[in-house]
């Protein structure tokens, strides 16, 4: 599937996103800030510099990359989030720092990863009763899994 990318001014590069190995999910973003310092306990609001036209019938998940979440503590604080198919704005990844040292970036980082993902609409049907299950309305925990 081809999907549209835009460069914008602050791009750190004009090289378009690529899958690291043939069976990732994902491609990496990029950070597009010439430098940012996110102290511990304190979240940011990161630019990429592109912006892209996702398929309708299509979201455009942002996901924490795992390296940087085991080595330093960083995470995408809203993971997934999602790109919907009609925003055509500048990709931003908001960055949580959950580690004790600040954590530093530079233009051209890799920050987060890109997912797209297929999804389907529903219609909501208003009713005065739900089918019965076995777990009914047990809640968390409630299947004996911790």
């Amino acid at each position: 599937m081809a999907v549209q990318i835009k460069f914008l001014d602050n791009a750190p590069s004009q090289d378009t996103p690529k899958y690291a190995t043939q069976g990732s999910a994902g491609v990496d973003l990029r950070a597009a800030v010439d430098e940012m310092c996110i102290k511990p306990s304190t979240t940011a609001i990161i630019p990429t510099g592109i912006s892209i036209a996702v398929p309708v019938g299509y979201e455009a998940q942002v996901r924490s990359r795992s390296g940087l979440a085991a080595k330093h503590s960083v995470i995408v604080l809203n993971a997934p989030g999602t790109i919907d198919s009609d925003y055509r704005g500048e990709i931003k990844v908001i960055m949580t720092n959950l580690g004790q040292h600040d954590f530093h970036i530079n233009k051209g980082d890799r920050i987060a990863q890109l997912v797209l993902t297929q999804y389907s609409s529903i219609d909501f049907i208003k009713v005065d009763t739900l089918n019965v299950t076995q777990r009914n309305q047990q809640g968390f925990g409630s299947t004996g899994i911790q």
